[in-house]
C-alpha cells in the first residue's frame, strides 16, 4: 500500500438528515419533572389540546405516575404547534412517530 502524498487532504463530511413522515400517525408526549405542579399540566391540556377538566387530570396523573404520557394523538403539523405551545409553558413534551 503506498504512502499518500504530503499535498492530499482528506476531507470528511458528515449530513445527517431528520426524516419526518407526515404520512405516519404521531402521539404527542407530556413528560414528568419535579418543577411543575399537577394543577399547571392540567391547565395547560385544557387549554393547549382541548382536554376535559376530567381527561387532562387523568393525564396529569400518568405522566406523574409513569412518567411520561401520550396525551394527543394525530397529525405531525397540529401536535407540533401544540408541543411548542406546552414547552413554551416550562413543560417537557416532544412529538413522536407511532411505531
Amino acid at each position: 500500500m503506498s504512502k499518500p502524498s504530503s499535498d492530499t487532504k482528506n476531507v470528511t463530511s458528515e449530513v445527517t438528515d431528520v426524516l419526518t413522515s407526515l404520512d405516519q400517525p404521531c402521539s404527542l408526549i407530556v413528560w414528568n419533572d419535579d418543577v411543575n405542579t399537577f394543577d399547571w399540566v392540567i391547565e395547560t391540556l385544557i387549554e393547549v389540546c382541548g382536554h376535559s377538566e376530567e381527561q387532562a387530570e387523568q393525564c396529569a396523573y400518568l405522566v406523574h405516575f409513569k412518567g411520561k404520557c401520550d396525551v394527543k394523538q394525530g397529525e405531525y403539523e397540529k401536535l407540533k404547534v401544540m408541543c411548542d405551545k406546552i414547552t413554551d409553558r416550562g413543560i417537557g413534551a416532544t412529538v413522536e412517530i407511532m411505531a
